[in-house]
């Protein structure tokens, strides 16, 4: 229960951090574009604008994944937050497409701006590349820190605006010097990575939505962890499977087949819940206990 707490607490208050953060730079983008007649900056204001939705999107698939465990979802929400992972790569995917239509549109002849944008357009590239950037790795710590799908599919939305912007500083800056043209193929180029950016959430999010189990690094850990453990003999079977962002393990320990039932289960809970305490991402952990024989027998 605790650990969902913290979670949710944790991942909402990152995305209302982002919420306030984009609606800021929106309105200063929206500003700026229209003050110094630069349609690329009215555009990134609207894709920083898609991601105050993105975020909400987050809070929403946070909320219900965090949800306890009940009768219809007895292993708890979890994979709710693969959904919204992978609704955010969609409205990505929608933006990057959006920005190389516009991009090829504009290379085309058409929509292109006959008075040279100001300074003063310029200014806001460089602000929004530098706070989108900041938000990036700012939201990335934390998804990174939750292991949460939704908020690393956040953080690269935030890279996406400041790919954004660099397009737009670089476009502005060319249609000041006369080369109006060098704006939509920068923006073509960011197009790619949006679209990249996008098909890595999206797969990622698809594989945690199936049963896998953990890399095998990850469940040699729970090993090791495991036989640390004095009495515990040997490890008869370990299987781990991922469930979202979280673990299931199930496990059978061999333990001195003449323990007393009381002595063994005090065993198995030792090794229960350190498990619990050292691996923060597992959720539940069956411990199965095997009667063995100890050396000296």
């Amino acid at each position: 229960m605790t650990k969902e707490l913290d979670f949710e607490k944790t991942a909402t208050r990152v995305s209302l951090v982002s919420v306030a953060g984009n609606t800021a730079l929106s309105l200063f983008k929206l500003l700026a574009g229209v003050l110094a007649h630069s349609g690329a900056m009215i555009s990134d204001a609207v894709h920083s604008a898609s991601d105050v939705i993105s975020s909400f999107i987050v809070i929403v698939g946070v909320k219900i994944a965090a949800r306890e465990a009940d009768r219809e979802h007895p292993y708890g929400h979890e994979r709710f937050e693969c959904v919204a992972a992978i609704v955010l790569a969609v409205v990505l995917a929608m933006t990057g497409l959006l920005i190389g239509w516009r991009a090829a549109q504009s290379i085309g002849g058409a929509g292109q701006s006959p008075q040279a944008p100001g300074l003063l357009a310029l200014v806001a590239a460089i602000v929004s590349i530098a706070l989108k950037e900041a938000m990036y790795w700012y939201t990335r710590f934390y998804a990174k820190r939750l292991n949460s799908a939704a908020l690393m599919a956040n953080a690269w939305h935030h890279r996406s605006d400041a790919l954004s912007s660099v397009g737009a500083l670089v476009g502005i800056a060319g249609a000041r010097m006369g080369y109006p043209v060098m704006e939509p193929v920068a923006s073509l180029v960011i197009c790619v990575f949006i679209l990249k950016a996008a098909y890595d959430i999206f797969r990622d999010a698809m594989a945690k939505m199936v049963d896998r189990s953990c890399d095998a690094e990850t469940e040699k850990r729970f090993a090791d962890c495991v036989s640390e453990q004095p009495e515990v003999l040997g490890i008869d079977r370990l299987q781990t499977r991922a469930f979202g962002s979280r673990v299931y393990v199930d496990l059978e320990i061999r333990l001195d087949g003449e323990l007393r039932l009381k002595e063994a289960h005090a065993i198995a809970e030792q090794v229960h819940d350190r498990i619990e305490r050292e691996f923060p991402e597992v959720k539940h952990i069956m411990v199965h206990v095997n009667p063995g024989e100890s050396e000296g027998s």
